[in-house]
């Protein structure tokens, strides 16, 4: 074999795939409404890329021809020239379907755009991350020449995915659909928080129907936090009060309250006419006031479990949000975490002391008792490579004063550290909250004061790097979504995607087939429904085909989420009151 022959090779299989995927965002944005002149605008600029890659491809080919690369393969497949003339032709007909696309309805995109607008959006990340992890995998180039020529492209391809993110960003933007979006977003957060308000403040607490959760769960606050919320998602579908129990909390000994508002303002005694531990919504219903065990313990267990949200908000909630399910778990979070009002008065305090102000990104680092048993150890380093690549894309949209760094962690050594190796930053941390994170400090009343600041402002960052085995970077993330019409993709995960304790099954949907290329793969056909374990943010998850029972990998693009809905309780009569002026 010539020795180009390899890293031609390789360099083919980069192009090939990223103008695939730009020939993809022709094929399936395209719509045949007509669009307004600023949203035609941005789609000027997406052609002008496929012009410029279409002319990048000409002279790839060229050179292709040059170096006579083969026009065959062992496979049968087309050859090296072959699929570059067949890539310029995809990206003629991607230019000519966008060129179609030319405007929005008046209430804003509908739930088919938005939901194609967003699968556009996975696919440009998969690709590249997919990209990224292979040319990682190549073997050291024969001559300087061409390892300096692949460190180029890459850097290039790297700014064109930054760039069609960035006009797919003000697409979504365009012609008033961010204003949509605000006033949707607000509208569907006040119902749910009204049917929240109204099931938890009866009007005769000796009468209602209660459920009764122990916050004393054995772990951590993000954990104990989770374990409320899947108490309260229970409640909502049964039709119960919650009744929240907290005395003598571990962090706090009196209680939640002390840090939050009650849950309840007129229901907060559990005494009934009867009661007993859950045995299923079905047995339970003559039982006013019913106990709940942890999440681990129950059984049966009832449809209301994350992944799955309402019937009556899906659709709604499918136009809105990239991750519906993370939306609807983060509204009972809003409802629950209510500061009181010393803690608000804290929070806006450090604000200032801390010079906490945007744009700045999140890195929350776990240590201490979470490595080598729950999560592996990662250098700042891994962290800092995606805080840099985001930083790239934020200077594509707005004005990048300084970039800043909001640092959480329990190592209190670990913030000198990321000054030292990153100057150019500036890293915002209180280390008297790392130290309070340790071991032997961690359930105090000022280690619950400094896990919740930190959540706070993890929370108001323009984008998240973390690992998703960590309860606190995903509360952080929940909250997140309640700041924002939709954060679901502000955020990088070193390890875990997201996930909910206790959840029921998490599957996807296969859009296209897939035929194994080696023996890590699982075959897929359209329709098969895959149980996903994670992932591996290199192109590929890893998941069990639920159809075959084969577990394995498989292209992370060639897949969409199944939605799961539940027939939970629509509460009219909280309706009712909103309606009113």
């Amino acid at each position: 074999m010539r020795p180009w022959t390899g890293s031609w090779r390789w360099i083919m299989l980069v192009l090939l795939a990223w103008g695939t995927l730009l020939f993809y965002i022709g094929g399936h944005l395209v719509k045949d409404s007509e669009h307004p002149e600023r949203s035609s605008r941005e789609l000027s600029k997406i052609l002008a890329k496929l012009e410029r890659l279409k002319q990048q491809n000409e002279d790839l080919r060229r050179m292709a021809e040059t170096l006579r690369l083969p026009d065959g393969q062992a496979d049968g497949g087309p050859g090296a020239v072959g699929k570059l003339r067949n890539l310029e032709e995809q990206l003629i007909r991607a230019k000519e379907k966008i060129n179609s696309y030319r405007s929005l309805p008046a209430d804003g995109p509908g739930k088919d755009h938005e939901e194609l607008r967003r699968k556009v959006e996975n696919g440009v990340r998969e690709l590249w991350y997919f990209v990224r992890s292979e040319v990682k995998k190549l073997p050291l180039m024969e001559t300087g020449a061409m390892h300096k020529h692949v460190d180029t492209l890459m850097q290039d391809l790297g700014h064109q995915q930054r760039s069609v993110m960035t006009d797919l960003y003000h697409l979504s933007q365009a012609d008033g659909a961010g204003d949509w979006r605000e006033k949707e977003a607000n509208e569907l957060s006040d119902l749910v928080q009204n049917r929240i308000m109204y099931l938890q403040n009866p009007q005769d607490c000796s009468k209602a129907r209660k459920l009764v959760c122990n916050i004393n769960k054995g772990c951590g606050y993000g954990c104990q936090l989770h374990h409320v919320v899947y108490c309260f998602m229970i409640a909502y579908g049964t039709q119960r009060t919650l009744i929240l129990e907290s005395q003598n909390w571990r962090y706090a000994t009196g209680g939640w309250e002390t840090v939050f508002k009650p849950v309840s303002d007129t229901c907060t005694d559990r005494t009934g006419a009867s009661t007993g531990h859950w045995s299923g919504e079905a047995n339970d219903r003559d039982v006013q006031v019913i106990e709940l065990p942890i999440v681990d313990s129950l059984h049966p267990r009832p449809p209301y479990l994350p992944l799955a949200i309402p019937e009556d908000l899906a659709d709604r909630l499918q136009r809105l949000h990239g991750d519906p399910a993370v939306w609807w778990v983060s509204q009972f979070v809003k409802y629950l975490i209510r500061p009181q009002a010393w803690l608000m008065k804290e929070m806006q305090e450090v604000t200032t002391k801390l010079g906490f102000k945007h744009p700045i990104i999140g890195v929350h680092v776990r240590r201490t008792d979470k490595v080598g048993t729950e999560a592996a150890f990662h250098p700042i380093e891994e962290y800092m490579v995606h805080v840099e690549d985001h930083y790239q894309s934020l200077a594509q949209r707005m004005h990048v004063d300084k970039k800043r760094v909001y640092l959480a962690t329990d190592d209190p050594s670990l913030l000198q550290e990321a000054k030292t190796k990153y100057p150019d930053y500036e890293f915002i941390s209180d280390n008297s909250i790392s130290w309070s994170a340790g071991l032997h400090n961690r359930y105090t009343e000022n280690s619950l004061r400094g896990v919740i600041l930190d959540i706070h402002f993890l929370s108001r960052t323009n984008y998240l790097v973390c690992t998703f085995s960590s309860q606190v970077c995903r509360v952080a993330y929940e909250i997140m979504q309640t700041l924002h019409p939709d954060a679901s993709s502000y955020f990088y995960s070193l390890d875990d995607i997201y996930y909910f304790g206790g959840q029921n099954a998490h599957n996807q949907i296969a859009i296209y087939p897939h035929q194994p290329r080696n023996s890590d793969d699982i075959p897929l056909e359209p329709g098969d429904v895959i149980g996903v374990a994670g992932n591996h943010w290199d192109g590929y998850s890893k998941g069990i085909n639920r159809k075959t029972g084969r577990t394995g990998l498989y292209p992370s693009y060639k897949v969409k989420e199944k939605i799961e809905t539940v027939k939970y309780p629509t509460y009219p009569e909280a309706d009712k009151l909103l309606k009113k002026p």
